[in-house]
Protein backbone atom coordinates (compact mmCIF):
# COMPACT_ATOMS: atom_id res chain seq x y z
CA UNK A 1 0.00 0.00 0.00
CA UNK A 2 1.38 3.42 -0.90
CA UNK A 3 2.24 5.74 2.02
CA UNK A 4 -0.48 8.34 1.29
CA UNK A 5 -3.22 5.72 1.23
CA UNK A 6 -1.84 4.09 4.37
CA UNK A 7 -1.80 7.47 6.15
CA UNK A 8 -5.35 8.20 5.00
CA UNK A 9 -6.61 4.90 6.40
CA UNK A 10 -4.64 5.33 9.63
CA UNK A 11 -6.22 8.77 10.06
CA UNK A 12 -9.64 7.10 10.31
CA UNK A 13 -11.12 5.85 13.61
CA UNK A 14 -9.55 2.53 14.65
CA UNK A 15 -12.78 0.56 14.15
CA UNK A 16 -12.87 1.61 10.47
CA UNK A 17 -9.28 0.89 9.51
CA UNK A 18 -9.61 -2.84 8.91
CA UNK A 19 -12.66 -2.67 6.63
CA UNK A 20 -11.22 0.29 4.69
CA UNK A 21 -7.94 -1.61 4.24
CA UNK A 22 -9.80 -4.75 3.14
CA UNK A 23 -11.98 -2.91 0.61
CA UNK A 24 -8.96 -0.99 -0.74
CA UNK A 25 -7.06 -4.26 -1.23
CA UNK A 26 -10.06 -5.93 -2.89
CA UNK A 27 -10.51 -3.06 -5.36
CA UNK A 28 -6.87 -3.23 -6.45
CA UNK A 29 -6.87 -7.03 -6.58
CA UNK A 30 -10.11 -7.46 -8.52
CA UNK A 31 -9.90 -4.47 -10.85
CA UNK A 32 -6.36 -4.31 -12.21
CA UNK A 33 -7.34 -1.45 -14.55
CA UNK A 34 -7.46 1.19 -11.79
CA UNK A 35 -4.82 3.18 -9.96
CA UNK A 36 -5.44 4.75 -6.58
CA UNK A 37 -4.64 8.19 -5.24
CA UNK A 38 -5.75 10.43 -2.41
CA UNK A 39 -7.75 13.33 -3.86
CA UNK A 40 -10.55 15.66 -2.82
CA UNK A 41 -14.06 14.89 -3.98
CA UNK A 42 -17.28 16.49 -2.80
CA UNK A 43 -15.29 18.61 -0.35
CA UNK A 44 -13.56 15.68 1.35
CA UNK A 45 -10.36 13.77 0.82
CA UNK A 46 -10.83 10.16 -0.17
CA UNK A 47 -9.13 7.32 -1.97
CA UNK A 48 -9.99 7.72 -5.65
CA UNK A 49 -9.52 4.80 -8.05
CA UNK A 50 -9.09 5.96 -11.63
CA UNK A 51 -9.32 4.16 -14.95
CA UNK A 52 -7.79 6.04 -17.88
CA UNK A 53 -7.69 9.18 -15.74
CA UNK A 54 -11.40 9.01 -14.88
CA UNK A 55 -12.76 8.14 -11.45
CA UNK A 56 -14.26 4.66 -11.30
CA UNK A 57 -14.44 4.18 -7.52
CA UNK A 58 -13.96 6.19 -4.35
CA UNK A 59 -13.54 5.11 -0.73
CA UNK A 60 -13.99 7.51 2.16
CA UNK A 61 -14.50 7.77 5.85
CA UNK A 62 -16.76 10.67 6.71
CA UNK A 63 -18.18 11.87 10.01
CA UNK A 64 -20.82 9.23 10.76
CA UNK A 65 -20.18 6.54 8.14
CA UNK A 66 -17.93 5.21 5.40
CA UNK A 67 -18.77 5.65 1.75
CA UNK A 68 -17.91 3.51 -1.25
CA UNK A 69 -18.49 5.29 -4.55
CA UNK A 70 -19.01 2.76 -7.34
CA UNK A 71 -19.64 4.44 -10.68
CA UNK A 72 -20.27 1.16 -12.56
CA UNK A 73 -23.45 0.63 -10.50
CA UNK A 74 -24.55 4.13 -11.49
CA UNK A 75 -24.05 3.15 -15.13
CA UNK A 76 -25.75 -0.25 -14.81
CA UNK A 77 -29.23 -0.65 -13.34
CA UNK A 78 -28.66 -4.42 -13.34
CA UNK A 79 -25.60 -4.14 -11.10
CA UNK A 80 -27.26 -1.53 -8.90
CA UNK A 81 -30.33 -3.70 -8.33
CA UNK A 82 -28.25 -6.83 -7.73
CA UNK A 83 -26.04 -5.28 -5.06
CA UNK A 84 -28.82 -3.32 -3.41
CA UNK A 85 -30.33 -6.71 -2.60
CA UNK A 86 -27.03 -8.40 -1.66
CA UNK A 87 -25.83 -5.50 0.53
CA UNK A 88 -29.26 -4.80 1.97
CA UNK A 89 -28.05 -3.47 5.33
CA UNK A 90 -25.97 -0.74 3.68
CA UNK A 91 -27.52 2.52 2.47
CA UNK A 92 -27.57 2.87 -1.32
CA UNK A 93 -27.52 6.22 -3.09
CA UNK A 94 -27.27 6.72 -6.88
CA UNK A 95 -23.62 5.77 -7.22
CA UNK A 96 -22.44 5.14 -3.69
CA UNK A 97 -22.93 2.74 -0.84
CA UNK A 98 -22.82 4.14 2.70
CA UNK A 99 -22.14 1.91 5.69
CA UNK A 100 -21.11 2.40 9.30
CA UNK A 101 -19.82 -1.06 10.23
CA UNK A 102 -17.83 -3.80 8.55
CA UNK A 103 -20.77 -6.17 9.05
CA UNK A 104 -22.76 -4.17 6.50
CA UNK A 105 -20.13 -4.88 3.81
CA UNK A 106 -19.48 -8.66 3.82
CA UNK A 107 -16.17 -9.19 2.05
CA UNK A 108 -17.30 -12.11 -0.17
CA UNK A 109 -20.02 -9.85 -1.60
CA UNK A 110 -17.57 -6.94 -1.93
CA UNK A 111 -15.25 -9.24 -3.92
CA UNK A 112 -18.15 -10.23 -6.17
CA UNK A 113 -19.08 -6.55 -6.60
CA UNK A 114 -15.61 -5.64 -7.85
CA UNK A 115 -15.39 -8.73 -10.04
CA UNK A 116 -18.56 -7.51 -11.77
CA UNK A 117 -17.54 -3.84 -11.82
CA UNK A 118 -14.09 -4.55 -13.25
CA UNK A 119 -15.82 -5.61 -16.49
CA UNK A 120 -17.49 -2.21 -16.90
CA UNK A 121 -15.56 0.17 -19.16
CA UNK A 122 -16.74 3.61 -18.06
CA UNK A 123 -14.55 5.36 -20.62
CA UNK A 124 -16.28 3.41 -23.41
CA UNK A 125 -19.73 4.13 -21.96
CA UNK A 126 -18.88 7.85 -21.84
CA UNK A 127 -17.46 7.79 -25.37
CA UNK A 128 -20.58 6.06 -26.72
CA UNK A 129 -22.81 8.56 -24.90
CA UNK A 130 -20.93 11.55 -26.33
CA UNK A 131 -21.03 10.06 -29.84
CA UNK A 132 -24.79 9.55 -29.56
CA UNK A 133 -25.18 13.16 -28.42
CA UNK A 134 -23.20 14.35 -31.46
CA UNK A 135 -25.32 12.24 -33.80
CA UNK A 136 -28.54 13.53 -32.25
CA UNK A 137 -27.33 17.13 -32.56
CA UNK A 138 -26.35 16.57 -36.20
CA UNK A 139 -29.84 15.24 -36.98
CA UNK A 140 -31.49 18.45 -35.75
Amino acid sequence: MDPKTKNYILSQPAERQSILTDIHSIILEYDKSVISEISPMMGKEMIIYKYKGVMKYGLAGVKNYMSLHVLPIYASKTLYDKYKILLNTASFQKGCINFNTAAKMPLPIVRQLFTDCAKVDLAKIREDYLNEKKKAKARK
